[in-house]
């Protein structure tokens, strides 16, 4: 059934490249897209940078340019990944653009004349150093609930507690180390306590078409009242104070809209957009209106399971109140997890690096469809497993699916010149098979039931598999006056093969343009299953069309896990060690496999001064040390790193303050169970510790000043 779509993936934040996550989600809504073009429907396929908010302009600052700049820059190598996961969005913008200011301010507008804008005096942080107010992620202290030491302003990454930043003991400025001052400003607030809001989302929500069954259940508890019958859906704080890299608030100077308001409205300006390029300004603008006025138009958004509140309430609301079309559904999915259930992290080793697997010359639709299989319609977490996915690529996609193919074609193209016979009753059975499939298929992925459409897909491969086993057209090659039969076989095969094709042909779209390319036929839809090329047809010359996965660029797809803290070391005041014996490793250890001077200058060690220094709560090896490499120095106060260090067995946190040590600076940051270490502090020790115990904390000559890069 033709269908009218505008189909969205959540917003990137412009602060990084691409990591795996965001490429699933993208080959999911991809795959989903795929399957609606392939039956006609009409798909405007959207994307954008998320530009805005108080962390892109300081990251922006510290490398010395302007946020748009910075954004730009990050924006310029989103193209490699899209393109190299075969990824087909019609249009990629930013939320900087100025159809997102403007639609950002009609929507404020629109919703401030509804009566749901309001203004109220709040507390919160701000850092004098730096003459500004603090997001949440930029104030550390203590937690109030654990006392996990160095935690965010909003939640305890030790036990899991939520709070305000308010609620912190200690609290402290991420950007200058200062302590920051509570103080007073105005902000504006969407009034999603309204009871208008409320009756809205509660139909919204409880409707059964616009969300699935757990999110519906974790969302709720927003609307529930509770015992003192009041609800946890308050209102919403929009506006942060300047400076911030934002959409101005209209007619309040000074104030900008809070990052996440004006995030999905970026949805609809990357359509306005790719409108105006099809159009120009004008009449691009009145066909955006009129495509989002049509009741025949579908709004669908892809998300994480992280972002569920924004769009399934904040988002409808906004949208409703300001006379728009609300979102038809949203698919939330989980997260893509290893080892059983462990987040994926680089800095843990358990990384899967998008552009690495591409460099390696790993195939991307093994991915996309390794991927696929794991997917359905519901919230919950992907394991990838590095023996289940070479397992399923290779004996499924490869040994099943390709092998079809490649059995028959060269048969049809040195015996056959090419062209296709007519199909036995037998063989026109097998075919029958495969087509009756066809709307299962179909409606499996329809629904993002993707795992099962490629299950039922690969037990037909089995079916034509079986049927080749029993019909052999290798030894009917080798037998006289079994020509028919074997162009029969054959031709049953690549029937049969484009068939397959046609139902995997959202999952792996390059695959499927190589073997109609193949079979010399337009590109596949789904009512092409009812068809078949017939006898005569005349197919190209058969090239082998997927590879099987090696071993060994699996190996190195992942990084084997960095080591956050160094081997324990000693202090000048503990035992010397023992003297080396004759021809023994300095040190206890051999000397390491020699490296050219270009690997050495690839780690950035610079002096530090140790600013502070305390132990850590619940750990009798590890320090946390208050480091100053030279950073930020400009306003008169430098900016702190935290390190943490396996040095308490041998000194006082008292006696190391003032000195100045040597730092691995460009060490990637690592949360441990205490914290965020950035950094590696370097320190001496034996190689057997037991006999020679003892920890050196490298020390510099007097005279070297924190920054100073050690060469």
């Amino acid at each position: 059934m033709s269908r009218q779509l505008f189909v969205t993936t959540a917003l990137p934040y412009a602060n990084g490249n691409f990591h795996i996550g965001h490429i699933m989600e993208y080959i999911q809504a991809d795959t989903w897209v795929r399957h609606q073009r392939m039956q006609g429907s009409t798909v405007h396929f959207v994307c954008a940078d998320d530009a805005h908010g108080a962390p892109i302009m300081i990251a922006a600052e510290k490398a010395g340019k302007t946020p748009q700049q910075f954004v730009a820059d990050i924006a310029a190598g989103r193209k490699p990944y899209l393109d190299g996961f075969h990824i087909s969005f019609d249009n990629w913008h930013s939320t900087d653009g100025p159809e997102n200011h403007e639609l950002a301010q009609d929507i404020y507008r629109a919703l401030r004349a509804n009566g749901l804008i309001s203004t109220r005096t709040i507390e919160q942080f701000y850092d004098p150093q730096k003459a500004m107010f603090l997001p949440d992620r930029f104030i550390k202290g203590e937690c109030p609930k654990c006392g996990t030491q160095d935690q965010y302003g909003d939640n305890c990454e030790s036990c899991g507690a939520v709070y305000s930043p308010t609620d912190l003991k200690n609290p402290y400025s991420a950007l200058s180390g200062a302590t920051p001052e509570l103080r007073k400003s105005e902000h504006y607030f969407f009034k999603l306590s309204d009871p208008r809001c409320v009756a809205f989302l509660e139909g919204w929500t409880a409707d059964g078409n616009h969300l699935q069954t757990e999110v519906y259940n974790k969302i709720k508890e927003w609307l529930v009242p509770k015992e003192d019958g009041q609800r946890d859906l308050g209102d919403w704080d929009i506006s942060r104070d300047a400076p911030y890299f934002g959409i101005e608030i209209p007619d309040a100077p000074g104030k900008y809209f809070y990052v996440w308001l004006d995030a999905p409205i970026g949805y609809l300006a990357s359509l306005k957009n790719l409108f105006t390029k099809n159009h120009g300004a004008t009449e691009g603008a009145k066909a955006f209106d009129s495509f989002l006025a049509d009741p025949a138009t579908e709004q669908v958004h892809f998300i994480g399971k992280d972002i569920i509140t924004f769009h399934t309430l904040f988002w409808p609301a906004m949208l409703h109140f300001s006379g728009r079309k609300t979102p038809n559904v949203v698919h939330v999915h989980g997260f893509l997890t290893i080892n059983s259930g462990e987040k994926m992290s680089k800095s843990r080793g358990t990384g899967l690096d998008p552009l690495k697997y591409l460099a390696l010359g790993m195939n991307p639709e093994w991915l996309r469809y390794y991927l696929a299989t794991k997917l359905n319609a519901r919230n919950e977490d992907v394991e990838f497993s590095p023996e289940d996915f070479m397992a399923r690529v290779n004996s499924d996609l490869v040994g099943k699916f390709i092998n079809i193919a490649s059995r028959a074609a060269g048969f049809i193209a040195k015996r056959f010149d090419g062209k296709l016979g007519g199909t036995s009753a037998h063989g026109a059975g097998v075919l029958d098979i495969l087509r009756q499939q066809r709307d299962s298929i179909r409606d499996a992925f329809e629904a993002r039931e993707f795992a099962r459409a490629l299950r039922e897909t690969m037990l037909l491969a089995d079916r034509v598999n079986e049927y080749v086993d029993q019909n052999k057209p290798w030894e009917l090659a080798k037998q006289a006056g079994m020509d028919a039969h074997l162009q029969d076989v054959c031709t049953v095969c690549i029937e049969a093969f484009r068939l397959l094709t046609i139902y995997l042909k959202p999952v792996l779209p390059a695959l499927a343009q190589q073997v109609e390319s193949f079979l010399k036929i337009e590109p596949l839809r789904w009512s092409d299953a009812d068809q078949s090329l017939g006898a005569g047809h005349v197919i190209g010359n058969y090239q082998h069309l997927m590879q099987r996965v090696d071993a060994k660029q699996l190996e190195a797809l992942f990084e084997p896990p960095a080591d956050a803290t160094p081997a324990p070391a000693g202090n000048a005041a503990a035992a010397p060690p023992a003297e080396v014996p004759p021809g023994a490793a300095p040190g206890g250890e051999a000397i390491a496999a020699t490296i050219g001077i270009d690997d050495f200058a690839k780690i950035d060690l610079r002096i530090a001064r140790i600013v502070h220094c305390e132990a850590v709560p619940g750990s009798t090896k590890l320090l946390r040390l208050t480091l100053d490499v030279g950073e930020d120095h400009a306003n008169g106060s430098p900016k702190t790193r935290n390190v943490f260090s396996g040095i308490a067995s041998s000194y006082q946190p008292q006696d190391l303050i003032g000195k100045y040590t040597v730092l691995v600076a460009n060490l990637a940051p690592r949360k441990m169970k205490f914290g965020v270490s950035e950094g590696m502090v370097l320190a001496a020790s034996h190689g057997d510790e037991k006999a020679n115990p003892g920890i050196y904390v490298l020390e510099p000559s007097p005279g070297a000043q924190p920054g100073m890069r050690v060469k």
